[in-house]
């Protein structure tokens, strides 16, 4: 693409974000003071001395290294793709709700659609490890809200975040898109698995790092991948997450940047809801729909339509079931209830015996209305939200 900065400027922005010995917040102090990154590198020493410890100082006025230079020259390469971009703090189209948090990065790293990060946005976000029903519902409210309009963010992780992602996806062109942030550079895939999803979302949303060219996944990157996510977004929905976890961290920054906190309650046996129902006994907002999320944030004023189309509501997720069961299906499934179950606790409930029970379990399976977990447990699959928005368990469908 053609730079929208002069070669020489944009190589100073990248060239103080690369600093050895230099941190983001000692940038943003000398940008401050000195205003844009060329001032900073023509400012004498005896002024930089002033800002900076000596070293430090004299490191800024010599020529930058030959490792720094090479990733400068990188990046420039890399900027050579009609696809790619960098914002730099000082650029017009730099987030606005980025310049909101306390620690905005100096760059981001852009593959794809660059003005979805102005669109406004929604985080959805939860466990790696993710049941079917986790997924299917992250998968089902990214579709009806990208469906209104909302830019879908997250980290594509495996589990819930990569559901949220391919839910966006799936709203279509006419949607709001999708906003992968990554904890590594924008030339890294990670999770590897996520490849494919990534090159969809380059496609037809945005990958977006603040990281350079070439940085590896490390951990305590995760944690500032997370702020982003939050920093990107109007609210966060936590769909699934244990008590200890990247997504009540993400949380946990949505609420100190002001930022709505949404959660979806599961059962109270699953691990992987006493986050959710932690946040909400410390004021998250308890969800069953996505509705309830657009009516809280109100629209963001980009939906194409605030009904989605037949055809969009005949595909609003993979687990809307084909067709209602009947007969002993239909009671088996009433018995299940919503929580897991082994099938020893479903014949003692049900008064099948095993090949009855099997064949209408396996019906269920078939139908979708039940999955089965890695353990052997057999769950109902929860009424998804729709493109219509509907709550997850509408009391007046019938088994």
């Amino acid at each position: 693409m053609p730079l929208t900065l002069p070669t020489d400027e944009l190589s100073s922005w990248i060239r103080l974000s690369l600093e050895p010995g230099l941190g983001p917040a000692q940038a943003r102090g000398l940008l401050a003071v000195a205003g844009l990154p060329q001032d900073i590198y023509a400012s004498s020493t005896s002024q930089l001395t002033k800002l900076l410890s000596p070293p430090l100082a004299q490191q800024l006025k010599a020529a930058p290294t030959d490792e720094v230079r090479g990733a400068i020259d990188a990046t420039l390469k890399w900027l050579d793709h009609p696809q790619h971009h960098i914002l730099t703090l000082a650029d017009p189209g730099y987030p606005r709700s980025l310049l909101d948090i306390h620690d905005p990065p100096l760059l981001l790293y852009v593959n794809g659609a660059v003005s979805l990060l102005s669109r406004p946005g929604i985080a959805i976000v939860g466990a790696r490890s993710a049941t079917v029903a986790g997924t299917d519902n992250a998968r089902a409210f990214a579709r009806y809200l990208a469906e209104q309009g909302w830019s879908i963010a997250s980290g594509l992780a495996l589990g819930i975040d990569a559901a949220a992602h391919e839910g966006a996806l799936a709203a279509g062109a006419r949607g709001g898109s999708t906003i992968a942030v990554l904890g590594t550079g924008i030339d890294i895939v990670y999770p590897a698995r996520n490849r494919e999803l990534a090159h969809r979302i380059a496609g037809e949303g945005a990958l977006v790092s603040e990281f350079p060219l070439g940085t590896r996944a490390l951990p305590y990157q995760f944690p500032k991948r997370n702020r982003l996510v939050a920093g990107l977004s109007r609210g966060v929905l936590v769909v699934e997450a244990a008590r200890q976890s990247g997504s009540l961290i993400t949380a946990r920054l949505a609420a100190e940047m002001g930022r709505e906190v949404f959660a979806i309650p599961g059962s109270i046996h699953s691990p992987l809801s006493r986050g959710c129902h932690a946040l909400i006994r410390q004021g998250a907002k308890l969800v069953e729909s996505g509705q309830d999320i657009h009516e809280e944030l109100g629209a963001p004023g980009l939906a194409s339509s605030t009904q989605a189309s037949p055809a969009s509501n005949n595909a609003s997720s993979s687990c809307t079931a084909s067709a209602s069961p009947d007969g002993d299906a239909a009671r088996l499934l009433e018995t299940l209830g919503y929580d897991p179950v082994h099938i020893d606790q479903l014949a003692a409930r049900s008064g099948m015996d095993l090949p009855r029970l099997n064949a209408c379990l396996l019906e269920l399976e078939l139908s979708e209305h039940v999955f089965r977990h890695d353990d052997g447990r057999f769950q109902r699959r929860g009424t998804a939200v729709a493109p219509a928005g509907q709550r997850l368990y509408d009391d007046r469908q019938s088994s």
